[in-house]
């Protein structure tokens, strides 16, 4: 159940498709991953091709961003359970992001540290592909996915 009362099957699924854009960010980490176990490659392969789109345009990751908040989150017309889902992906995306920078300018130059990198990119994808997982469930049983710090950051941001 929802504390913004109920939910229609239509809002439902556009509430979970805004976890793509964490899900697609988040599969450059899961090449260890893929390498190792290609099942992963099968489970995953519905969305190649957004992928494909996503990775031809140039700046997409930002145009979707910026997209997805304005027209979205800051949107009061939308209801409140699909901009909470949208905000809660654009910040787990952020998340994406920081990591990113993270292991390629901070971990990837120090030698020796490819373990660590390996190590870090695959909790990386799995906590990525567990919170999308968990959030796209909840999304579609009409429950808000309550993630620790990421929902009370969206509960700041979202008026009520």
């Amino acid at each position: 159940m929802t504390w913004r009362g109920s939910t229609t099957i239509k809002d439902r699924i556009f509430a979970c498709l805004p976890y793509l854009l964490p899900l697609i960010e988040a599969i450059g980490f899961g090449s260890y991953l893929f390498s190792q176990f290609p099942i992963l490659k099968v489970i995953l392969s519905p969305i190649l091709p957004i992928l494909i789109i996503y990775k031809s345009i140039p700046f997409a990751g930002l145009i979707v961003f910026f997209a997805l908040f304005a027209l979205v989150v800051r949107n009061e017309q939308i209801s409140h359970f699909i901009r909470f889902n949208t905000m809660q992906a654009i910040l787990l995306d952020i998340v994406i992001i920081l990591f990113s920078v993270l292991i390629g300018y901070v971990l990837s130059p120090i030698p020796g540290t490819s373990f660590a990198v390996q190590t870090l990119a695959n909790t990386i994808f799995i906590g990525i592909l567990a919170a999308v997982a968990y959030s796209v469930f909840q999304s579609l049983s009409g429950r808000y996915a309550e993630i620790p710090a990421i929902s009370n950051a969206v509960y700041m941001q979202l008026p009520r």
